[in-house]
Protein backbone atom coordinates (compact mmCIF):
# COMPACT_ATOMS: atom_id res chain seq x y z
CA UNK A 1 0.00 0.00 0.00
CA UNK A 2 0.78 3.69 -1.05
CA UNK A 3 1.35 5.92 1.91
CA UNK A 4 3.21 9.29 2.64
CA UNK A 5 4.71 10.60 5.66
CA UNK A 6 3.27 14.12 4.97
CA UNK A 7 -0.18 15.58 6.59
CA UNK A 8 -2.70 16.35 4.28
CA UNK A 9 -1.97 19.74 6.06
CA UNK A 10 1.34 20.08 5.46
CA UNK A 11 0.98 19.09 1.87
CA UNK A 12 -1.29 22.24 1.28
CA UNK A 13 1.06 24.56 3.79
CA UNK A 14 3.56 23.37 1.02
CA UNK A 15 1.31 23.93 -1.81
CA UNK A 16 0.77 27.59 -0.31
CA UNK A 17 4.21 28.30 0.03
CA UNK A 18 4.80 28.81 -3.77
CA UNK A 19 1.18 29.10 -4.72
CA UNK A 20 -0.74 32.45 -3.84
CA UNK A 21 -2.97 32.69 -7.06
CA UNK A 22 -6.74 31.51 -6.92
CA UNK A 23 -6.75 30.08 -10.08
CA UNK A 24 -3.40 27.82 -9.06
CA UNK A 25 -4.79 26.43 -5.53
CA UNK A 26 -8.58 25.76 -6.88
CA UNK A 27 -6.96 23.67 -9.68
CA UNK A 28 -4.60 21.61 -6.76
CA UNK A 29 -8.04 21.19 -4.50
CA UNK A 30 -9.95 20.12 -8.14
CA UNK A 31 -7.39 17.59 -8.89
CA UNK A 32 -7.25 16.01 -5.13
CA UNK A 33 -10.48 15.89 -5.06
CA UNK A 34 -10.94 14.10 -8.04
CA UNK A 35 -7.43 11.84 -7.44
CA UNK A 36 -9.14 10.91 -3.80
CA UNK A 37 -12.78 10.25 -5.54
CA UNK A 38 -10.30 7.88 -8.01
CA UNK A 39 -8.81 5.64 -5.28
CA UNK A 40 -12.08 5.04 -3.98
CA UNK A 41 -13.55 4.41 -7.31
CA UNK A 42 -11.19 1.99 -8.47
CA UNK A 43 -10.45 0.08 -5.40
CA UNK A 44 -7.35 2.23 -3.66
CA UNK A 45 -9.80 3.11 -1.02
CA UNK A 46 -6.57 2.98 1.51
CA UNK A 47 -4.49 4.74 -0.38
CA UNK A 48 -6.79 7.83 -0.81
CA UNK A 49 -4.54 10.54 1.03
CA UNK A 50 -1.50 9.45 -0.32
CA UNK A 51 -3.22 10.23 -4.15
CA UNK A 52 -4.92 13.36 -2.47
CA UNK A 53 -1.89 14.69 -1.46
CA UNK A 54 0.19 13.58 -4.78
CA UNK A 55 -2.56 15.57 -7.02
CA UNK A 56 -2.40 18.60 -4.58
CA UNK A 57 0.99 19.07 -4.97
CA UNK A 58 1.13 17.97 -8.91
CA UNK A 59 1.75 21.43 -9.86
CA UNK A 60 3.94 23.13 -6.87
CA UNK A 61 6.29 24.53 -9.36
CA UNK A 62 3.89 26.02 -11.91
CA UNK A 63 2.91 29.23 -10.66
CA UNK A 64 6.69 30.11 -9.91
CA UNK A 65 8.32 28.69 -12.42
CA UNK A 66 6.32 27.88 -15.09
CA UNK A 67 8.96 27.37 -17.85
CA UNK A 68 11.00 24.72 -15.01
CA UNK A 69 7.21 23.05 -14.53
CA UNK A 70 7.99 19.47 -13.33
CA UNK A 71 12.17 20.09 -13.24
CA UNK A 72 11.71 22.35 -10.14
CA UNK A 73 9.11 20.44 -8.77
CA UNK A 74 11.65 17.99 -6.91
CA UNK A 75 13.58 20.49 -5.41
CA UNK A 76 10.86 22.30 -4.07
CA UNK A 77 9.20 19.10 -2.80
CA UNK A 78 12.46 17.62 -1.15
CA UNK A 79 12.49 20.94 0.97
CA UNK A 80 9.04 20.43 2.35
CA UNK A 81 10.18 16.85 3.58
CA UNK A 82 8.12 15.10 0.59
CA UNK A 83 9.33 11.67 -0.06
CA UNK A 84 10.94 10.29 -2.94
CA UNK A 85 7.48 7.97 -4.83
CA UNK A 86 5.44 11.33 -4.11
CA UNK A 87 8.02 13.20 -5.69
CA UNK A 88 8.05 10.41 -8.67
CA UNK A 89 4.56 10.69 -9.30
CA UNK A 90 4.16 14.46 -9.24
CA UNK A 91 6.55 14.32 -12.01
CA UNK A 92 4.78 12.08 -14.14
CA UNK A 93 1.61 13.84 -14.93
CA UNK A 94 4.54 16.05 -17.29
CA UNK A 95 5.99 13.01 -18.95
CA UNK A 96 6.48 14.15 -22.62
CA UNK A 97 5.58 17.51 -22.06
CA UNK A 98 8.28 18.83 -20.03
CA UNK A 99 9.59 15.94 -17.85
CA UNK A 100 10.95 12.09 -18.99
CA UNK A 101 9.48 10.50 -15.90
CA UNK A 102 6.42 8.11 -17.17
CA UNK A 103 3.57 7.24 -15.28
CA UNK A 104 3.77 3.67 -14.94
CA UNK A 105 1.46 2.95 -11.54
CA UNK A 106 -2.47 3.38 -11.97
CA UNK A 107 -2.47 6.35 -9.46
CA UNK A 108 0.13 8.02 -12.15
CA UNK A 109 -1.71 7.33 -15.25
CA UNK A 110 -5.09 8.96 -13.87
CA UNK A 111 -3.34 11.92 -12.80
CA UNK A 112 -1.64 12.20 -15.97
CA UNK A 113 -4.85 11.85 -17.99
CA UNK A 114 -7.08 13.52 -15.19
CA UNK A 115 -5.04 16.97 -14.44
CA UNK A 116 -5.32 18.19 -18.42
CA UNK A 117 -9.18 17.39 -18.47
CA UNK A 118 -10.22 18.88 -14.66
CA UNK A 119 -9.12 22.31 -16.55
CA UNK A 120 -11.15 21.51 -19.78
CA UNK A 121 -14.48 20.54 -17.47
CA UNK A 122 -14.16 23.28 -14.98
CA UNK A 123 -13.67 26.18 -18.48
CA UNK A 124 -17.06 24.17 -19.44
CA UNK A 125 -18.90 24.84 -15.83
CA UNK A 126 -18.17 28.27 -16.04
CA UNK A 127 -20.11 28.50 -19.89
CA UNK A 128 -23.28 27.29 -18.19
CA UNK A 129 -25.58 29.40 -16.45
CA UNK A 130 -25.00 27.27 -13.15
CA UNK A 131 -21.51 28.03 -13.43
CA UNK A 132 -20.93 24.40 -12.00
CA UNK A 133 -20.27 20.87 -12.93
CA UNK A 134 -23.49 19.60 -11.14
CA UNK A 135 -26.11 20.11 -14.43
CA UNK A 136 -23.52 18.98 -16.73
CA UNK A 137 -24.04 16.23 -18.84
CA UNK A 138 -21.61 13.57 -20.92
CA UNK A 139 -23.00 15.12 -24.37
CA UNK A 140 -22.09 18.30 -23.74
CA UNK A 141 -18.61 18.08 -22.25
CA UNK A 142 -18.04 15.75 -25.90
CA UNK A 143 -19.09 18.78 -27.69
CA UNK A 144 -16.80 21.23 -25.38
CA UNK A 145 -14.07 18.66 -25.97
CA UNK A 146 -14.22 18.34 -30.17
CA UNK A 147 -14.15 22.43 -29.84
CA UNK A 148 -10.74 22.56 -30.38
CA UNK A 149 -10.89 26.79 -30.23
CA UNK A 150 -13.04 25.80 -26.61
CA UNK A 151 -10.70 26.21 -24.07
CA UNK A 152 -7.85 25.72 -26.47
CA UNK A 153 -4.72 25.37 -23.82
CA UNK A 154 -6.06 22.14 -23.16
CA UNK A 155 -4.10 19.77 -24.45
CA UNK A 156 -6.72 17.08 -26.07
CA UNK A 157 -3.75 15.23 -27.03
CA UNK A 158 -2.87 14.47 -23.38
CA UNK A 159 -5.93 13.35 -22.43
CA UNK A 160 -6.61 10.88 -25.32
CA UNK A 161 -2.99 9.68 -24.40
CA UNK A 162 -4.04 9.30 -20.60
CA UNK A 163 -7.18 7.48 -21.30
CA UNK A 164 -5.27 4.83 -23.78
CA UNK A 165 -2.24 4.22 -20.71
CA UNK A 166 -5.31 3.39 -18.55
CA UNK A 167 -6.96 1.23 -21.40
CA UNK A 168 -9.89 3.49 -20.96
CA UNK A 169 -12.26 4.42 -23.77
CA UNK A 170 -12.18 8.76 -23.84
CA UNK A 171 -15.83 7.99 -22.97
CA UNK A 172 -14.61 6.49 -19.69
CA UNK A 173 -12.59 9.12 -18.53
CA UNK A 174 -14.70 11.84 -19.64
CA UNK A 175 -17.68 10.73 -17.83
CA UNK A 176 -15.83 9.20 -14.67
CA UNK A 177 -13.67 12.76 -14.62
CA UNK A 178 -16.98 15.11 -14.68
CA UNK A 179 -18.37 12.35 -12.13
CA UNK A 180 -14.96 13.16 -9.72
CA UNK A 181 -15.50 17.15 -10.38
CA UNK A 182 -19.20 16.90 -9.16
CA UNK A 183 -18.37 14.76 -5.86
CA UNK A 184 -15.89 17.20 -4.90
CA UNK A 185 -17.13 20.30 -6.05
CA UNK A 186 -18.75 21.35 -2.72
CA UNK A 187 -15.85 20.74 -0.60
CA UNK A 188 -13.49 23.06 -3.39
CA UNK A 189 -15.63 26.11 -2.91
CA UNK A 190 -15.56 25.56 0.51
CA UNK A 191 -12.05 25.27 1.02
CA UNK A 192 -11.52 28.63 -1.33
CA UNK A 193 -13.58 30.52 0.56
CA UNK A 194 -11.28 29.63 3.43
CA UNK A 195 -8.47 30.52 1.97
CA UNK A 196 -8.97 33.37 0.06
Amino acid sequence: MRSTTLTRAQALDLLRRYNKEPFHLQHALTVEGVMRWYAETLGYGEEAEYWGVVGLLHDIDFERYPQQHCQKAPELLRAGGVGEDVIRAVCSHGYGICCDVPPEHEMEKVLFAADELTGLIWSAALMRPSKSTQDMELPSLKKKFKDKKFAAGCSRDVIRIGAERLGWELDRLLEQTLLAMRACEASVAAQMQALT
